[in-house]
């Protein structure tokens, strides 16, 4: 009873450290800086994971672990950095809202996010039922992140951070989704990623700059 307490405890100490990266996320400027994060928020993700699958003794939730440390936690954070390098786009460019009012309207979503889980938690029976509303909060930032950015790197780490929040929410409140489901999730990311680092390529060599708002000139044309 006592070690299921601190496991308890822990995870929610891992949950705390998962929403304030994802306000750390939408303050950052630096491109470089944000995949250091989601790398960050992958390993928070690896231990929160971990730690239920030994908890709850259920073999499927350590692979679980191990797909997401070698995945969000190594790989793809890798894969982000060696394409930020060859695009030379470690800066963000000028957003479409400033800071301060983005920090603003991610308390208010997180407030929204604490609303709308309440219910889910008083249903769900896992040990992590009390960090649903974190996880709701993770994908809700995650969002404002990507509408509030003009790159398109910053917008698909967003993508990457709301999947990071999406699975935390399922651990949160069932254990987490089929080992086929999340393996077809983790061929997908990959496959996405290779092909928008194909799509980031051809947008710098059109318009040498990586800001979307380029491509609403060839709408408008």
């Amino acid at each position: 009873m006592l070690k299921s307490y601190f496991v308890v405890e822990l995870l929610k100490l891992l949950a705390a450290g998962m929403l304030l990266i994802s306000f750390a996320m939408l303050a950052t400027r630096r491109i470089q800086r944000l995949i250091t994060l989601f790398a960050w928020q992958g390993a928070i993700l690896f231990l929160s994971t971990f730690l239920v699958a030994h908890d709850a003794g259920l073999t499927e939730l350590y692979f679980s672990a191990a797909l997401t440390l070698l995945l969000k936690a190594v790989a793809l954070p890798l894969i982000l950095h060696r394409l930020v390098r060859r695009l030379d786009a470690q800066r963000e460019s000028e957003r479409l809202v400033h800071i301060p009012a983005t920090m603003v309207a991610g308390l208010l979503l997180v407030i929204l996010a604490f609303g709308l889980a309440q219910p889910i938690s008083l249903l769900a029976t896992t040990i992590m039922r009390h960090t649903v509303g974190i996880a709701l909060a993770v994908i809700l930032l995650s969002f404002l992140m990507m509408i509030t950015r003009r790159k398109a790197v910053s917008q698909v780490i967003g993508f990457l951070a709301m999947e990071n929040g999406l699975f935390f929410a399922a651990t949160s409140a069932t254990y987490g989704m089929p080992m086929v489901i999340e393996l077809g999730i983790a061929l997908d990311l990959l496959v996405a990623v290779f092909i928008l680092g194909i799509f980031f390529f051809q947008i710098r060599e059109q318009f040498d700059s990586l800001d979307l708002h380029h491509l609403e000139s060839l709408k408008e044309e």
